[in-house]
């Protein structure tokens, strides 16, 4: 997603669907981006905030160059109809970008667990089945789909906004080694049984671009923050000790997933 936003021409202009704060940074200040949701978020990132239906928004057809659904489909109760505004305001050589979760994975389903359904109405189950939904309603081409694995980041302390229920005991209250700690024993039952018990969902490239995914898939997912690094870059930007490592993001400790180890 950011190499998208990275790669685009000066002047052009980008929609963060179901944004909140903002569900991406952005540095460029020769672009546009309009972050939509529909009530106000609890802190303003960068960029322009418009509150509105995303079934129905107040944008002109053909007003963005890349549109970004990033972990937000999932939370659209009118999902055909606001995806079918997606493909009105998108550009017909413009991009779209989609993450979403897989429902029948054990992240997300601790998550409507623990959230009393966590406002996910729309249950995705296969790749294949977004992409034929994304496809046939705004007549973008599937580019590239790649497999996004979990961080468990909604359970971190640091990222707690409100008091978090009380089931949140039983995950050491968010403390964040803990939670380290059980993504890498997750991402080794996935290794020897062949289960996906650490994977989060997929991300989608629609549209007028080269977006081949990426040779490694990013395992290494930040505990605190959900960036997600390859394994060449963090032993190039991050400090590792051993098997543990600090986010080049945001600082958050991480335990390191090596290919040996998948």
């Amino acid at each position: 997603m950011l190499d998208l936003i990275g790669n685009l021409p000066a002047g052009a202009r980008v929609l963060d669907l179901g944004a909140g704060p903002g569900s991406f940074p952005c540095q460029r200040q020769d672009i546009l981006v309009v972050r939509l949701d529909l009530e106000r978020p609890y802190r303003l990132g960068q960029g322009s905030y418009v509150l509105a239906d995303a079934a129905r928004m107040p944008f002109p057809p053909a007003s963005f160059d890349l549109v970004v659904g990033n972990h937000s489909l999932e939370h659209f109760t009118e999902l055909e109809a606001t995806v079918r505004e997606i493909g009105r305001v998108v550009r017909p050589d413009g991009v779209l970008y989609v993450a979403v979760p897989d429902a029948t994975t054990l992240t997300d389903r601790i998550y409507r667990w623990l959230g009393r359904g966590g406002g996910h109405v729309n249950p995705f189950r296969s790749p294949e089945e977004v992409a034929s939904l994304i496809a046939r309603l705004t007549g973008l081409a599937l580019r590239s789909t790649t497999v996004l694995f979990s961080s468990l980041s909604f359970l971190n302390r640091h990222n707690f906004v409100t008091p978090p229920p009380r089931r949140i005991a039983l995950f050491a209250f968010g403390n964040e080694p803990f939670l380290a700690v059980c993504i890498w024993i997750l991402r080794g039952v996935d290794r020897r049984c062949g289960t996906k018990w650490s994977r989060y969902g997929w991300s989608f490239v629609f549209g007028n671009v080269d977006a081949a995914a990426p040779a490694e898939v990013w395992v290494n997912v930040c505990v605190r923050c959900g960036s997600g690094h390859s394994e060449a870059y963090l032993r190039k930007h991050a400090s590792i000790r051993r098997l543990s490592y600090r986010c080049p993001a945001c600082g958050g400790f991480n335990l390191l997933t090596t290919w040996d180890m998948l």
